[in-house]
């Protein structure tokens, strides 16, 4: 575990203002937007910790949203789909506004009610570069896109493909 600056302390969790959901290191939690017409950000909690007065700052890694990406959304993009970025920053404790879950995409796809604060990530993202990781990922149909999780796929009798 990092070492805390004198003064500060590291924190267990953290209870969500006006709720009673506690957030971990590790956790997923939605971000409230400075722009009220926004969704909220999503993020990874790293660390939880308290200064002498007791305000509470949470080191997070952003995900992004393709939209928010170099490149932009494209068409095998899920509406719950983000990027883990390697962007990180530190924040209020008081933005959060509640809990998320992220998904691997392969956890995702077997989800039988994808709930909203469901969500899904399969790539890694440079934020600096707009590079991916993985770099490539499987193809289906004729033509030749990743799956997408919102869309309906149907298997050929013939030659299997989807």
């Amino acid at each position: 575990m990092a070492k805390t600056k004198p003064g500060k302390k590291d924190l267990d969790s953290y209870t969500i203002k006006g709720t009673n959901k506690i957030v971990h290191s590790g956790d997923c939690v939605l971000m409230r937007p400075s722009d009220s017409d926004k969704p909220p950000y999503v993020a990874r909690v790293e660390k939880i910790e308290a200064d002498h007065r007791n305000n509470v700052k949470v080191k997070v890694r952003w995900y992004y949203r393709p939209e928010e990406s170099i490149g932009g959304r494209r068409q095998f993009h899920g509406a719950k789909e983000l990027f883990l970025s390697d962007h990180y920053d530190v924040q209020s404790a008081h933005t959060i506004e509640g809990k998320c879950v992220v998904h691997s995409f392969k956890n995702y796809t077997k989800l039988e009610n994808v709930g909203t604060e469901d969500y899904f990530c399969r790539f890694e993202y440079k934020a600096s570069t707009g590079g991916f990781t993985p770099d490539r990922v499987a193809v289906y149909c004729k033509c030749e896109m990743p799956y997408n999780p919102d869309d309906l796929m149907v298997q050929c009798e013939a030659c299997k493909d989807w």
